[in-house]
């Protein structure tokens, strides 16, 4: 359906402002349909990707730094995301033996587990929502890419 329709506005400022509201309103409609798969374990898109970022250099640890740098939200409150996940089990935060100044933070076996079963569901959830063509896929990586400059 038209963004025109969904929300309700007929006129806009300009095809930028159309595409913007449009991208907004898409990205939001996205995010919702995990919510409860998240929500089904205790988490919240957030913490989703910092478990995805841990499992992408698993075994090995990642300092904060080097997670805010990757994460798709830079404007969260990684502190307390990442104590949510220790305190669930999903991994473990402690100072980096080469380096006292600098913390570590890994994921856990179970934080593993978690995230192997999370990717599964919001695969199968996404597969759903599959309505282009890869070349039109594609096509829209690149026009967003632009549009970030």
């Amino acid at each position: 359906m038209e963004i025109e329709k969904v929300i309700k506005q007929e006129k806009f400022k300009s095809p930028f402002q159309k595409a913007y509201i449009n991208l907004i309103y898409t990205a939001n409609y996205f995010r919702d349909t995990h919510v409860n798969i998240f929500a089904s374990h205790g988490i919240q898109g957030n913490h989703f990707n910092i478990l995805r970022i841990l499992k992408g250099k698993y075994p090995e640890p990642v300092s904060p730094g080097y997670i805010k740098e990757v994460m798709l939200d830079k404007g969260c409150d990684l502190t307390r995301l990442v104590s949510k996940l220790v305190n669930l089990g999903l991994v473990t935060r402690g100072v980096c033996p080469g380096n006292k100044r600098k913390m570590d933070i890994s994921l856990t076996t179970k934080g593993y587990e978690t995230v192997e079963k999370i990717s599964y569901d919001v695969n199968e959830s996404d597969m759903q929502l599959k309505t282009l063509t890869d070349k039109e896929y594609e096509q829209l990586s690149q026009l967003l890419d632009k549009m970030r400059g």
